[in-house]
Formats: C-alpha cells, sequence, structure tokens
C-alpha cells in the first residue's frame, strides 16, 4: 500500500506538540508492516537545515506573485530510511518564528496561503496529474493543517487516491475568510453548510471532516466525546452524521521513549532495577535547584502551560501540596500569566518549586523520570502521550478521566491493585479540590513502597508501541480503499 503523509510538523525537525511525535512515529510504525509511505512537511528553516542530499524533484509557479519558483525535494530523515517530499517555498515557510506563529505570538496572517500551498501540493500528489512516478493509494492529512485535501480532490473530478483525515485536537480549525475559497482553488458552490463553510468562515477542518472517506482521532473516549456539544467545538453535529466512518486510535510512543536506555537520564532502569530510578531524582533535584531531599515526593509536570491542560487547578492546590512536604517540578510554556504565577512561586518556596519557562527535549525526559509522580489534570485531552511516557518510566501519572487518558490509565483504586492492572490515578471533575484529593491519594500510595513498587512495575510493563496503532491505521486506510 501506497500512503502519502501529509503533515505541518514532524520530530526531530520541527516540534510544537504531539502533532509532531506522532508524525515521526506512525510512518516508521507503518513502514514496518510493510506499507510505502512518504511524507509531505512544509520546508520550514529548521527542516532544511538540518537535511542533507535532498534532490529536486519538480517545480511549481509561486503563489506569492513574481517571486522564485516552489521546489518539491526528496530526501530522508536523519538516523532513518524515513522518504521525505519537502515543500520548499521560500516565500512562504523561510521566515523566523515558529510553523504558525510569528516572533510577535501571533498567527501568521498568511497561514490560509502557507498552508493551502501545502495542501494544494498535497492533492496534486495525490491525483492522476502528479509529477511524480509513485502515486499514493490514500492520502493520510493530519489536523487543519493538511485537511483541506480531501475537499480539493473532491471538486477535482479526476482520479485521485481516497483520504483519511486525523484530528489530534478539534480545537484547532483553521479557519478563515471566505475570500480564500477561491484563490485556493475551490469553487464558490463548495461555501456551503454541506461543504467548507462553518459559523460564516471557511474552514480547512471543517472541509476535512465532511470530505474525508475515513475520520479517525486519537483515542476512542475522544471520537465520542467530540459529538458532544461540550468537545464538538461546535462541529458535533457533523461528526454525529459521520460516525461511522470514525474510528478512535490510541498513539503509541516512541522508541525514544525507554528508560532502560534513555542517554538523557543519570541512570538507566527498568522495571526490575527500579532501585535505579532514586538516582535520577537525586540528580533532577540537584540540576534544578531543589533541595535534595530522597524522601520528599516529587511532583512533576511537562506540558503547555495552558488553560486546557488544567495548570490552574496545580496552582490552585500547590500551598497544600507543599504543606505536604511534596516538591514541584515544571517545564512548559504557554500562557504569560501562568508563566508568571510559576516564576512567583519559585521566588516564594526556593528548593520546594521549580520551574523551568520553555522547552528542552532532554530536561523533559530527566523530569519525567526524576519525579515520583506525574500531574497531567487536562481538562480535555484527545490522547496525550506525556502520561504514557510517565507510565514507561515508573512515575504514575495523576489525570483527568478524558479523552486518551481515560483510555490509557487506570485508576489505582482496590480491584485494579488486586488485579495488578492500576497505572495510575484518576480524577473525575476538573476542579482543584478534586485533583488535590487524587494527588494526595497518590501520596498515600507512594508512602506504601511495596504497593507503589508494583503501582510502578504495573505501567512500565504496558505495551505502548506503535505497532498496535499502525495496525489499526492499515485497517482504516483499507476501509477507505473500499
Amino acid at each position: 500500500m501506497h500512503i502519502l503523509f501529509v503533515t505541518s510538523e514532524i520530530y526531530p525537525l520541527i516540534k510544537t506538540g504531539g502533532l509532531a511525535d506522532v508524525s515521526g512515529s506512525l510512518p516508521l510504525a507503518l513502514r514496518k508492516l510493510g506499507a510505502d509511505v512518504r511524507v509531505l512537511i512544509p520546508g520550514y528553516p529548521s527542516v532544511l537545515e538540518k537535511l542533507q542530499h535532498t534532490k529536486v524533484l519538480a517545480e511549481f509557479p509561486s503563489p506569492a506573485g513574481n517571486t522564485a519558483p516552489a521546489r518539491l525535494l526528496s530526501a530522508v530523515m536523519p538516523d532513518t530510511a524515513l522518504p521525505l517530499l519537502v515543500l520548499d517555498c521560500p516565500v512562504l515557510y523561510n521566515r523566523s518564528g515558529g510553523p504558525y506563529l510569528a516572533p510577535t505570538g501571533r498567527d501568521w496572517p498568511d497561514n490560509a496561503q502557507r498552508f493551502g500551498f501545502l495542501n494544494q501540493i498535497g492533492a496534486l500528489l495525490a491525483g492522476s496529474a502528479t509529477p511524480l512516478s509513485w502515486r499514493p493509494d490514500v492520502v493520510h492529512c493530519n489536523d487543519w493543517q493538511s485537511a483541506l485535501i480531501p475537499a480539493l480532490l473532491h471538486y477535482s473530478h479526476a482520479a485521485h487516491a481516497r483520504s483519511v483525515v486525523s484530528v489530534h485536537n478539534l480545537a484547532f480549525q483553521g479557519n478563515f475568510d471566505a475570500q480564500w475559497i477561491p484563490r485556493l482553488g475551490l469553487p464558490a458552490a463548495s461555501y456551503q453548510m454541506h461543504g467548507v463553510e462553518f459559523y460564516g468562515h471557511f474552514s480547512f477542518l471543517k472541509a476535512g471532516l465532511y470530505y474525508a472517506d475515513k475520520i479517525t482521532t486519537v483515542s476512542r473516549t475522544y471520537a465520542a466525546e467530540i459529538q458532544t456539544p461540550e468537545f464538538g467545538c461546535g462541529m458535533e453535529g457533523l461528526l454525529q452524521e459521520r460516525h461511522a466512518d470514525l474510528a478512535g486510535i490510541v498513539n503509541g510512543i516512541d522508541d525514544d521513549w525507554n528508560p532502560a536506555r534513555d542517554s538523557h537520564l543519570q541512570k538507566t532502569y527498568d522495571y526490575r532495577t527500579l532501585g535505579n530510578k532514586a538516582a535520577n531524582k537525586l540528580a533532577l533535584q540537584q540540576e534544578l535547584g531543589l533541595e535534595p531531599d530522597a524522601d520528599a515526593p516529587l511532583l512533576g509536570l511537562v506540558s503547555r502551560l495552558t488553560h486546557q491542560k488544567g495548570i490552574d487547578l496545580v496552582l490552585d492546590c500547590v500551598h497544600d501540596l507543599l504543606q505536604d512536604g511534596a516538591q514541584l517540578a515544571v517545564l512548559g510554556t504557554g500562557e504569560t500569566q501562568f508563566e508568571h504565577s510559576l516564576n512567583q512561586l519559585v521566588r516564594r518556596h526556593p528548593g520546594r518549586v521549580s520551574a523551568t519557562i520553555g522547552y528542552d527535549e532532554g530536561l523533559a525526559h530527566r523530569v519525567i523520570a526524576g519525579s515520583d509522580i506525574f500531574l497531567m489534570p487536562s481538562r480535555f485531552e484527545p490522547c496525550g502521550l506525556s502520561q504514557m511516557y510517565a507510565m514507561a518510566y515508573g512515575t504514575p501519572p495523576v489525570v483527568r478521566r478524558t479523552g486518551g487518558l481515560a483510555d490509557t490509565v487506570t485508576d489505582c483504586n482496590a480491584a485494579a491493585l488486586r488485579d495488578g492492572s492500576a497505572t495510575g490515578f484518576v480524577f473525575e471533575q476538573a476542579g482543584a479540590t478534586e485533583l488535590l484529593g487524587t494527588i494526595r491519594r497518590a501520596l498515600s500510595v507512594y508512602r506504601t513502597p511495596e504497593t507503589w513498587n508494583a503501582l510502578q512495575s504495573s505501567g512500565m510493563q504496558r505495551d505502548f508501541s506503535w505497532q498496535h496503532a499502525a495496525e489499526q491505521y492499515l485497517a482504516a486506510y483499507r476501509s477507505a480503499m473500499a
């Protein structure tokens, strides 16, 4: 099976969130199962800088006036055999800032054009007019940035690949002014409720959800949640209509997240050598300026600092946790108010609270390995990867029962402890009181070493590999082709 995988970010070339991790891992897992996968990605500066031996496959007129033509480059992902198709268009992608945001922190004003062009090239490669000898059977689109492809294919009236759209976070929809519709090659007739129109806007994601042959999202629970008004972000009606074509597939985690061979750690370990984990806790405390106290339960949090992720709930109960003798280590970036509150906490509680504003991949590994308990109190979480990283590293997570958190973490209740299935601590309502109570429940188990070690071992022996997810994606592709 030939698969064109279209994404706006891929680790380790460019990353803002979990989509990059999925894009860097799922295509490799599909290739291991025999699929011929090519990944189409924009040619951001960080992408082009890290690639070697690129080859020009095709040229296209610039979408932005009298500038140099755009080029389609072939390359190979560093350290893997994953084939890449890189859309090199300097006028759209060669700029400072992030893939979606300008240095000011605001969306690039021409994002409709930037990602519209990516979609146009993706649709071209998926159709009979492709300039390549390689033709895909399925084009796999990811989030709004590539969700316009199914609509473009629908209106091409030519032979083309089938399409699958994966929703990694329904809250990000790619909504723009309707003026972009003809500029991106769609007919005026597509701008209607049964098409790309969404409450007076032109929506990339709505286009994908309406025209794709199949829809996937990143957990079974989230697939059900997005069909409700609470989580549907205005698209629940369409998703209800398409429920037969909607599948929830839980993400896997990359092989790099393995404490037995993690080069970022002070000391490697597995579930049979859990005693080595203590060395990583001490090293983390020293690195972050926390009091080197082996008995103080260390709570870790690696996250975007946003309301969605529940960082405000942590801030509301952190003083009680510090009084209980806990320490807190935070790594992340996000809303200014939360960054400011965390920095204030550090000043008020030196040696007890650490906050690293920003993102550091190696430090993320060390925080998860060195912490005793991992906090992930998201209000909604389509899948989430960090809770799986935490379980794999013997750091039981505290999570809210939502989306992928509900599908991957088994609460440490009496029955689950008896049958050995417990892997973490789950609470229901997004409130500081319930979060505090659940963390205190975790601290109670933490102070019972034999039970805690069994809980850690259970999480570490769970299979979070990509193979099972890749098999389900292949089934979705076959269903789309049928």
